[in-house]
């Protein structure tokens, strides 16, 4: 067998340990952002404070999630990528225990922002190992599976809190994130070696932090996909912000009920990453033409669900179009990874960190305004999901410039 990539020499069990361990990493961001979505209202009763305070928090550690990336990913491309994610990982932990132990709603938001920070290295430097292994279409193949986690673990892991919440106070939910990632530490130790060897350190052109971020930056084609990885990114966000308000207070749903909610949405994530992918890894369309269906489906969708609970369809006219949009989120996410990464094996940590701090960065500042803006219905979120869309859309004609973005290597 030829080896093009460093990746070709892992046998298949590596190739398993290796997308068990990475996939867990890269959802220990999402699920220190949403596992303790059920416990919203639950946390305004205890705290005694209003809804948008308890968003804020969300805010909050999405900000945080941002910020840890782009200290992260430079990082680690240049120092390797292990030492960043176990002294990131193990300073999540912390700030979990410190989460649980939070007197009042100033204590909660101030460790959330820092579970954001510890949290950054899950996803970042995951990406980042997958690009030091593989490029091309062996990229979109192991990309795939990274994917499909970290578009699942937002949807399934308020099921999993809904789930908690029934044996565990909302204090309970960060004491479950700290072991999750206490035993995410033992496993990297165990299992992952360094993807990164001192003498890829180094290539001229690319050596400093300056260096990186203008080879990444100045390159058209990433600065497009990550506008449209940050709108999809907050169009999910404002749906998972203003779900909890309202399906269980408007909707009237109980915790188990919202879970159950998010159980059949994630179906939608499933299909739309490994179709996605699927079609780039088994034909010769681009990720960027796939971008050019998804985008469009994430502006109908979200302005369906405007127009159908303006016209009083009810809860029915607000399910079904969200259903395809989160599924249209899914087919999203692996195009934009694969086109942000692929020209950039030489700054992938760096590439990588830039794409999930606009990510969560952009979700963080933006999602909110659902709560600003009252969730007594489903058109704030639709709103703020259609004017996201929107931008994907301009982004992709405009800057990324499907036409002009050069197929992928074999």
């Amino acid at each position: 067998m030829s080896i093009t990539h460093p990746g070709d020499a892992l046998s298949r069990n590596q190739r398993l340990a290796y997308i068990v361990v990475l996939g867990a990493l890269t959802a220990l961001g999402p699920f220190t952002i949403d596992l303790y979505l059920p416990a919203f209202p639950l946390l305004e009763q205890d705290l005694g404070v209003s809804a948008t305070q308890i968003q804020l928090t969300l805010t909050g550690t999405m900000i945080g999630f941002g910020l840890g990336q782009l200290i992260v990913g430079p990082w680690s491309d240049t120092v390797g990528r292990r030492l960043p994610l176990l002294l990131a990982t193990g300073f999540h932990v912390l700030a979990c225990v410190g989460a649980a132990m939070s007197a009042d709603i100033v204590w909660l938001s101030l460790f959330r922002v820092l579970q954001g920070f510890g949290a950054a290295a899950g996803g970042v430097v995951a990406m980042a190992m997958v690009r030091d292994l593989f490029g091309g279409k062996p990229l979109v193949k192991m990309l795939s599976r990274l994917a499909l986690v970290s578009g699942l673990a937002p949807v399934l892991a308020p099921v999993t809190g809904s789930q908690l919440l029934l044996v565990m106070d909302w204090r309970g939910v960060f004491w479950v994130l700290a072991a999750y990632g206490a035993v995410v530490i033992l496993a990297v130790a165990a299992l992952v070696a360094e993807t990164l060897p001192a003498s890829r350190r180094r290539f001229a052109g690319h050596s400093t932090l300056g260096q990186r971020y203008r080879a990444v930056l100045t390159d058209r084609v990433f600065v497009g996909v990550a506008i449209i990885g940050a709108m999809t990114f907050t169009g999910l966000f404002a749906y998972l912000a203003a779900s909890p308000f309202l399906f269980q207070q408007v909707y009237a749903f109980s915790p188990q009920q919202y879970g159950l909610l998010f159980a059949v949405n994630s179906v939608g994530v499933v299909l739309g990453v490994q179709l996605g992918s699927m079609v780039m890894h088994r034909t010769t369309i681009g990720p960027q033409w796939i971008l050019a269906v998804t985008t469009a489906v994430l502006a109908i969708t979200s302005a369906t669900i405007v127009v159908l609970d303006t016209s009083g369809a009810g809860l029915w006219g607000t399910l079904v179009p969200l259903w395809f949009f989160i599924a249209a989120c899914g087919f999203t996410m692996p195009c934009v990874q694969v086109l942000a990464l692929n020209a950039h094996g030489h700054e992938a940590g760096t590439a990588a960190a830039l794409l999930g701090a606009a990510n969560f960065g952009v979700a963080g500042l933006i999602s909110p305004v659902v709560g600003l803006l009252g969730v007594s219905d489903s058109v704030p979120m639709g709103a703020v999901m259609g004017a996201t869309s929107v931008v994907s859309v301009l982004a992709l004609w405009l800057v990324v410039r499907p036409r002009q973005v050069p197929a992928l290597a074999p």
